[in-house]
């Protein structure tokens, strides 16, 4: 975070809506987090019961904003889908049951108006983060990126030719819906789906198939990605087999969009090479090699800030708002 902004500053409130955690942050034209709080998302209650909590969290960045004499110019929101991005409408996340058929957009307006509301997919969002402020910043030469959120859930973003692809139905990237196997732990509503082996509930029920004697369907991701960071034998070979799925996964994506990089958020960053490594394997056999040659694989450059980046990109990435943001904060880094 940085101090002292100076007044009359126009800033973003952002919120990364994910399954586990609700991060809500005052961010700046250049992603520059000023503030910062995060409740627990508690995503199989009703969207009625955690909201409230919300709109408190934001109200006190609000007020703090206000107090240091900055000036709130837009809301931005990185949530799971499917969902109708322009009308902000969350359709049926799998990763937030209790938010089923919710009218976001028109709630948030709500409860703040008079400030313009964008809501972004959390895979384009952070897409979009990682190509203006992470992997992509300074590479002019980067035109063809693909960001795969790997955390609660499995979702991803495509920019192809420098721009965000969203879809028919807004639902391109919803990668995480795709059968990878006939058979396998259940994720996205399919036995085998990509989710079911590359998120974080994915694991923990692929670590309760391989090893029932160790843990169950109700262990704890953060407990699973612990022991797979420490390196222990047996959570190793569950990040192994996650691994040669996500390969699979990726080979089709290399050879049917061609991407420069692949780039990984959440579990990608702290599980690195123990997942990526066994997925390079499987896209050596299985990818076209010149496109499998011209893709980098990568954790996200912003590491654990690419949450709170996301959570800008509908805003930064507008032009109405960023003209606004830029009256009173000079250029920004977005292409």
């Amino acid at each position: 975070m940085i101090e002292g902004a100076q007044t009359g500053l126009r800033t973003v409130l952002g919120f990364d809506v994910g399954g586990t955690k609700t991060a809500c942050v005052e961010g700046t034209a250049g992603a520059e987090i000023l503030q910062r709080v995060e409740i627990p998302t508690n995503a199989a209650q009703p969207f009625s019961a955690t909201f409230p909590r919300i709109v408190e969290q934001a109200h006190a960045l609000i007020h703090e904003a206000e107090a240091a004499g900055r000036i709130i110019a837009a809301i931005s929101v990185s949530v799971g889908g499917p969902l109708k991005i322009d009308e902000g409408i969350l359709i049926n996340p799998p990763h937030l049951p209790g938010w089923h058929h919710v009218p976001l957009k028109k709630r948030l307006m709500e409860k703040f108006p008079g400030i313009p509301v964008l809501i972004e997919h959390d895979g384009n969002a952070g897409a979009l983060a990682e190509f203006h402020f992470g992997v992509g910043k300074g590479r002019s030469d980067l035109k063809h990126l693909l960001f795969l959120t790997f955390g609660t859930g499995m979702g991803a973003g495509f920019i192809l030719n420098g721009q965000i692809l969203r879809g028919a139905s807004d639902t391109a990237g919803e990668i995480g819906h795709w059968r990878l196997a006939e058979d396998g732990p259940l994720g996205f509503g399919k036995r085998g789906s990509w989710e079911s082996f590359g998120s974080g509930a994915g694991l923990v029920e692929l670590a309760a198939q391989m090893f029932p004697a160790r843990w169950t369907s109700n262990t704890s991701t953060r407990e699973l990605v612990e022991s797979m960071v420490a390196n222990d034998a047996e959570a190793l070979r569950v990040a192994a087999v996650a691994g040669k799925w996500m390969g699979r996964g990726l080979a089709l994506l290399i050879d049917a969009l061609n991407p420069q990089a692949i780039v990984f958020g959440s579990l990608g960053v702290a599980l690195g090479e123990r997942v990526l490594a066994p997925a390079r394997k499987v896209i050596a056999e299985e990818a076209l090699p010149q496109a499998a040659a011209a893709c980098e694989l990568l954790p996200s450059a912003l590491g654990k800030q690419i949450g709170d980046v996301a959570a800008l990109m509908a805003a930064l990435t507008d032009r109405s708002i960023r003209a606004v943001l830029e009256e009173g904060s000079g250029k920004t880094d977005v292409r």
